[in-house]
Order: C-alpha cells, then sequence, then structure tokens
C-alpha cells in the first residue's frame, strides 16, 4: 500500500497556515481563559457533564503535568526553546505536509497561549477536568499541544521512507 505525501509549497504558504491555525487556537484559548477569569473564583468547579467533566478554576504555576518548577520566566524560555527545536526539527516537513502545518500551528498557538498567561498572571489559567480519568487540570492550549505533538508523530510514522 502506497502513502501519500503532500506536494512541497512555497514556504510563504506553508507559513500562512500555521499562522492561521494557530491564531484560530489562541483565540479559542485565551476566549474560554477568560470566560473563567470573569465567571469562576480559584478553585471553584462546577460539573458539566455528571461524572466525567467538570470545569474548575486552577491557576497553575507549574509547567506540563506539573513539572519543570514555578518560574514563569523559566518556563517561557522553555517553551520558546522548545518551539525553536521543533521549528528547526520540522522546518521541512512544513513545506511537505498539511498534516504537520496543521499540528504545527496547534503546537504554536497553545505555547503563546500559556506564555501569554505567565506574562500576564505569572500562572496559567487552567480550567478543563476529567478527575475521574485524569489527574491534571488543563485548558485549550494544553490540548491543543497535545493533539499537535500527536499529529507530528502520526505524520513522521506515515512518511515514505527515503530512497
Amino acid at each position: 500500500m502506497a502513502v501519500t505525501v503532500d506536494r512541497a509549497i512555497p514556504a510563504g504558504r506553508a507559513s500562512l497556515v500555521v499562522t492561521l491555525v494557530a491564531l484560530i487556537v489562541l483565540v479559542l484559548d485565551h476566549w474560554t481563559k477568560s470566560l473563567v477569569l470573569h465567571g469562576f473564583l480559584p478553585g471553584e468547579s462546577r460539573v458539566v457533564v455528571p461524572h466525567l467533566l467538570w470545569w474548575t478554576y486552577v491557576q497553575n504555576t507549574h509547567g506540563a503535568f506539573g513539572m519543570f518548577g514555578n518560574s514563569s520566566g523559566l518556563l517561557i524560555v522553555l517553551a520558546l526553546l522548545v518551539l525553536a527545536i521543533f521549528t528547526f526539527a520540522f522546518r521541512d516537513a512544513v513545506k511537505r505536509s498539511l498534516l504537520v502545518r496543521i499540528a504545527f500551528g496547534m503546537i504554536v498557538g497553545g505555547a503563546i497561549g500559556n506564555i501569554v498567561d505567565r506574562v500576564q498572571h505569572h500562572w496559567v489559567v487552567d480550567f478543563i477536568d476529567f478527575r475521574t480519568i485524569w489527574p491534571n487540570v488543563f485548558n485549550v492550549a494544553d490540548a491543543c499541544i497535545t493533539v499537535g505533538v500527536a499529529l507530528l508523530i502520526l505524520s513522521q510514522l506515515r512518511r515514505e521512507p527515503r530512497r
């Protein structure tokens, strides 16, 4: 079975897709966090889907999955460093694959959304709480970063071998 690979496109068009996806993620992330900031008290929790999903307002001072300490400056530098590494590692794949462009846009938008929180508040607004199946409260930016990374992994698994 042959694996199809998207054709290479000019860097400008590739950047446009990444930018558009990143902006959509950033706007959605900011909007949902604004709803939480203006409608909840810190620590407040409301049932969305009984026994499955709550909105729980958490001011998260730590990095991904509660790791990497609570220094906003360090976490911002780490996020920018990871973005730079991803940009370098996937620079060619972004030109060849729509899936990679979408994935990278999700990662960039999510990272910027959390960086904005750290600059504004010195913590990140988290609120999506699947407490019965997942121990950490997270946000739209986190979800998009996770899905983006998963899509990047899938894109690498489906690549045609080089000849």
